[in-house]
C-alpha cells in the first residue's frame, strides 16, 4: 500500500503524517510531496527518513492513495493527474467539495456512498465536519428541520502565518499579517471572503456541505463564522430544530452511543467541551445540551473538535482506512 502525502510540509500535511503514524496505518511505502523548493529535504516517519519528491515523481510512482493538503489550485490541477494513473485522491481543499460528480465524506456519517470508481474524494470543511458528526445521529431519530450555528474558530484554521501573527502580537512584535486586523484580544466575524449575499464563503460552505454530506437538502442551515485568538480547536454553538419532539435523556444517550462523539456535559461540576481539551484528539466533543425554551422541539448544544485533526487530517485518514477495509482501493 503506497501512500502519497501531498503538501507534506504544511500545517495539515504534518498532522496527516502524525495521524498515519499514531493510527499505525498499514502503508508499505510513504511518498511525501511538497513544492519544488522542498524536494530532496528529509522528513521523519516512524523513525525513518524519507526524501520529499516532486509532484511529477509522485505521480510516476503510482501510489494507491494520495492524501492532498496543498491548496485548491494544486488540487484542481494535480488530483486528476493522480486519478488518471489509478490513484485514489482524498483532497482536503475546497476544490472538489461541491462538484456533483465527487463524494463529500465524513466516515461516521456517509462513508457508505463510496465505491471503487471514486478516484477523487473530497474532505469537507473543518467546521462542517464536527457539526455533522453530532447532527447525523439526531437527524436519524428526530429529523432535523433547521440549524443555526455560530462558530468560534482557531487561528490554526488559517495556517502558520495566522499562528505567527497571534504569537507576534502577544510578544509586541510587528510581523506579517494573515488578518486585516489584530487577532489577539479580539474577535473577527469574518472567515474567508464575503459573498454577494453578505455571508462569507466559510458560512456558505457550512450550509451547502451539510446538505450534501447528510444527503438531505430539506435541512435549512444558517451560519455565522468567527475567528478567535485560540489554538487547539474550533468551537460551535448549534441550535437545532427538529420535526419530532425529543426526550433530553434519550437524546443524550443517542449522542453517547454515536461513533466519533464524546459527551462532556456535567454543568454541576463545570464540565463542558473546550478547545484545550480537544487539542490533539480525534473525537468530536459535545456538551451544554439543553432545550431551547423559546422554540418547540429545539435543542442547544456546544460542539468542539481539533480542526487540524478531525477537521482535516484525521478525517482524511479515516476515509483512507475505510477504503482499505472495504477493499475499495
Amino acid at each position: 500500500m503506497k501512500i502519497a502525502v501531498v503538501g507534506a510540509t504544511g500545517l495539515v500535511g504534518t498532522v496527516m503524517l502524525k495521524v498515519l503514524e499514531e493510527r499505525n496505518f498499514p502503508l508499505t511505502e510513504l511518498i511525501p510531496v511538497a513544492s519544488e523548493k522542498s524536494v530532496g529535504k528529509l522528513i521523519k516517519y516512524k523513525g525513518k527518513e524519507f526524501p520529499i519528491v516532486s509532484m511529477d515523481t509522485a505521480i510516476s510512482l503510482r501510489p494507491d492513495i494520495a492524501l492532498f493538503s496543498a491548496g485548491g489550485s494544486t488540487s484542481l490541477e494535480d488530483a486528476p493527474r493522480f486519478a488518471a494513473v489509478g490513484t485514489t485522491v482524498i483532497d482536503n481543499s475546497s476544490a472538489w467539495r461541491m462538484d456533483p460528480s465527487k463524494k463529500l465524506v465524513v466516515p461516521e456519517v456517509n462513508a457508505k456512498v463510496l465505491t471503487k470508481e471514486d478516484k477523487i474524494i473530497a474532505n469537507p470543511n473543518c467546521s462542517t465536519i464536527q457539526m455533522v458528526v453530532a447532527l447525523q445521529p439526531l437527524h436519524e431519530k428526530y429529523k432535523i428541520k433547521r440549524v443555526v450555528v455560530s462558530t468560534y474558530q482557531s487561528v490554526t484554521g488559517t495556517g502558520v502565518k495566522a499562528v505567527d501573527q497571534l504569537m507576534n502580537e502577544r510578544k509586541g512584535i510587528d510581523g506579517p499579517k494573515a488578518y486585516p486586523y489584530e487577532i489577539d484580544l479580539n474577535v473577527l466575524p469574518h472567515i474567508d471572503v464575503f459573498q454577494d449575499n453578505g455571508y462569507t464563503k466559510e458560512e456558505m460552505k457550512m450550509v451547502k456541505e451539510t446538505n450534501k454530506i447528510m444527503g438531505d437538502d430539506s435541512i435549512r442551515v444558517t451560519a455565522t463564522t468567527v475567528r478567535i485568538p485560540v489554538m487547539g480547536g474550533h468551537s460551535e454553538s448549534v441550535n437545532v430544530e427538529f420535526e419530532n419532539d425529543f426526550d433530553l435523556a434519550e437524546l443524550r444517550t443517542i449522542l453517547e452511543n454515536a461513533p466519533g462523539l464524546i459527551v462532556v456535559d456535567d454543568v454541576a461540576n463545570l464540565k463542558y467541551p473546550m478547545p484545550k481539551d480537544a487539542h490533539e484528539k480525534d473525537e468530536v466533543f459535545v456538551g451544554r445540551l439543553r432545550r431551547d425554551e423559546s422554540q418547540p422541539k429545539s435543542l442547544n448544544m456546544w460542539i468542539v473538535a481539533d480542526n487540524l485533526r478531525k477537521g482535516a487530517a484525521t478525517n482524511a485518514v479515516q476515509i483512507a482506512e475505510y477504503l482499505m477495509e472495504n477493499k475499495l482501493v
